[in-house]
């Protein structure tokens, strides 16, 4: 039997708060919870936005400050976005100015002429021609995003200074995840060998602030300097690495795929092939992103992929554009919303969950990966996702049999006119080959956004919950099913769906993924409940018993963690320069390797695998 790689702790930020706990899932279902249910989530979402508990706004502040919104002045004024016009001046004489001697080009311009120098000033003239970039601004047609809590920043937890706003937010959010176990980290390490943890994590489209990419390609034209940490901070993988040396002094397994929007899928299959295959037994996976800035925005609005303040307008008949439902999946609509989010997974083997007593949060049965073969647009979709989405489906009516209807989807669902058709058909498809009636459908990016790399992230922190409070969350963002959308074998929730005490009418969830390129993944997560009764099927009613005994204290501790997040805020875990180890630290023989920082040594490879 493989063996089954459990969920035993999630966390991260996106635009409904701190994931841990459920509270994420808790903003976006909100309505349909009572007051008593929600005290914990309000009081993370002001603890995380920094307001006073006790004003008389204070639900309608946490409201208007969190989910898809406009884009607010922290990131930058959608008024007034710096640009710049170039241009070529031509004086009518020749023409003289003054500028700092340090300021000059290293190369002169072959019309410039020094024609006299006092102190550090230089006068400078030219004949003919002169090319310059005038500063300028322009109102952005695109003004909706989904943004972390307004007021939440992550970097000013701990010290951040000059690190890329992705990697502020993979701290919290894999500090977030690894204390929402439960369970001390140095004790799981005490339990493993050293090169069983595995950490796959990234961002899809690099790290593009200032701090990286941005900085990097910009610093010159803008008259800046390049910094040393630009370069190293930009790349795609740096959350695994900050994960490994920042968060939890790792040496096993480490690296980050890359599918577009399908990324955060891809990094969990990494992480459930090494439980599978045992070559590790605890695995972090995910992704952060932090796409808001006025450059990566602009390159997606011109593919035609986000959803513009005049189609917004249109779409209602209105002068205004409706920020809030940006994003209307299913539905008539113009586009995707941008969005930043980190997402992480803490997984373990079943038997050392079992040995832990961690707290089952659900089990990840598989993740399937296949590309669209020829296509005529490298954006467009193709056949691969048809191919994902059955055999997600197989595997849950294999697992699931006579249960396979206690199933519902994520969908990718992203907001745009061509994902409504495709999407829809290949879910309705599905569905009817499977004898599915009336499957569930929820988009959560109709609250969240798309966050690109940590997408099915979101989509799975949302699927979660739904064995926290019984309900899935609904599209709300829309009125109508558009016309070209199948729906004979689908229920696309356009309201919250009860479905019994802690999801208990659900099995099971399948999430959807697709990114350009031809990125297609789904996965099948089993619920609390179902996994444990695996578990007991695996293991014996007996181990299973014990295991639920030591659960309790973890159950405790995880209580314990949830309400100090929520009163103080998430005690960031960033270990920078401590317990290096070095050449003094290591010792070796034919048949191990022993670092000073662990308990159990690295065994080494002492037989050919190829032969009997």
């Amino acid at each position: 039997m493989k063996k089954l790689p459990v969920i035993v702790g999630f966390g991260g930020v996106n635009a409904a708060g701190r994931s841990s706990m459920h509270h994420g899932h808790k903003r976006l279902v909100h309505e349909a919870l009572s007051d008593d249910q929600m005290q914990s989530t309000w009081q993370s979402l002001a603890t995380q936005m920094g307001l006073d508990s006790q004003r008389d706004d204070l639900k309608e502040a946490i409201l208007a400050g969190t989910l898809i919104r406009r884009i607010e002045s922290s990131h930058y004024d959608v008024d007034a976005v710096d640009t710049g016009k170039k241009t070529q001046l031509t004086p009518n004489t020749a023409l003289q100015f003054q500028i700092k001697k340090m300021q000059l080009p290293q190369t002169l311009p072959a019309n410039w002429k020094i024609i006299s120098e006092q102190d550090r000033l230089v006068t400078v003239e030219v004949e003919g021609d002169l090319d310059v970039i005038i500063p300028d601004n322009y109102t952005s047609k695109v003004s909706s995003a989904g943004q972390l809590p307004t007021g939440f920043n992550p970097g000013s937890l701990y010290n951040s200074a000059h690190q890329p706003r992705a990697l502020q937010m993979t701290v919290y959010g894999a500090s977030d995840a690894v204390q929402s176990i439960g369970i001390e980290w140095q004790q799981i390490m005490q339990s493993v060998s050293p090169e069983h943890v595995s950490v796959y994590a990234g961002s899809s489209i690099s790290q593009v602030d200032q701090f990286g990419m941005k900085g990097l390609f910009q610093a010159g034209y803008n008259g800046k300097r390049t910094t040393s940490k630009m370069m190293p901070l930009a790349m795609p993988e740096m959350p695994a690495d900050f994960i490994n040396s920042y968060i939890i002094n790792s040496v096993g397994n480490t690296g980050s795929n890359a599918g577009a929007c399908a990324t955060f899928l891809y990094n969990l299959r990494q992480g459930i092939t090494d439980i599978q295959a045992g070559n590790c037994r605890v695995a972090i996976v995910g992704n952060a992103e932090a796409p808001i800035t006025p450059e990566i925005m602009e390159g997606f609005r011109v593919m035609g992929a986000l959803a513009e303040d005049e189609q917004l307008k249109a779409l209602d008949d209105s002068e205004q554009a409706d920020n809030r439902r940006a994003c209307r999946p299913f539905s008539a609509n113009a586009g995707f919303t941008m969005a930043e989010s980190a997402q992480f997974l803490i997984l373990m083997d079943d038997e050392l969950a079992m040995d832990l007593g961690a707290t089952v949060f659900g089990s990840v049965a598989d993740v399937f990966v296949n590309a669209d073969a020829n296509k005529k647009s490298i954006s467009g979709p193709g056949v691969g996702n048809y191919v994902t989405m059955a055999r997600a489906t197989a595997l849950a009516n294999a697992v699931l049999q006579d249960d396979l209807h206690k199933t519902f989807v994520m969908a990718h669902g992203t907001g745009t006119p061509q994902n409504r058709v495709t999407e829809s058909k290949i879910l309705n498809d599905i569905a009817a080959t499977f004898k599915i009636d009336q499957w569930a459908v929820s988009a959560v990016k109709s609250y969240l956004g798309h966050s690109l790399g940590p997408a099915a992230g979101d989509q799975i922190t949302a699927a979660l919950g739904v064995w926290h409070t019984g309900l899935i969350p609904g599209i709300k963002s829309i009125d109508h099913i558009a016309d070209d959308v199948e729906t004979e074998n689908l229920s696309i929730l356009m309201d919250h769906q009860a479905v019994g005490d802690q999801g208990e009418q659900m099995l099971g969830a399948v999430i959807n993924s697709k990114g350009f390129g031809g990125n297609n993944a789904s996965a099948l997560i089993l619920s609390p409940e179902k996994t444990k009764q695996l578990l007991k099927q695996r293991h014996g009613e007996k181990a299973l018993s014990s295991y639920l005994t030591k659960n309790e204290a973890v159950v405790e501790q995880q209580a314990a963690f949830d309400q100090h997040a929520c009163t103080s805020g998430v005690d960031v875990i960033y270990s920078f320069g401590e317990s290096v180890m070095g050449d003094d630290d290591i010792k070796m023989t034919q048949n191990s390797i022993k670092l000073s920082e662990f308990e159990r040594e690295i065994e080494l490879p002492n037989s050919n695998p190829f032969i009997d």
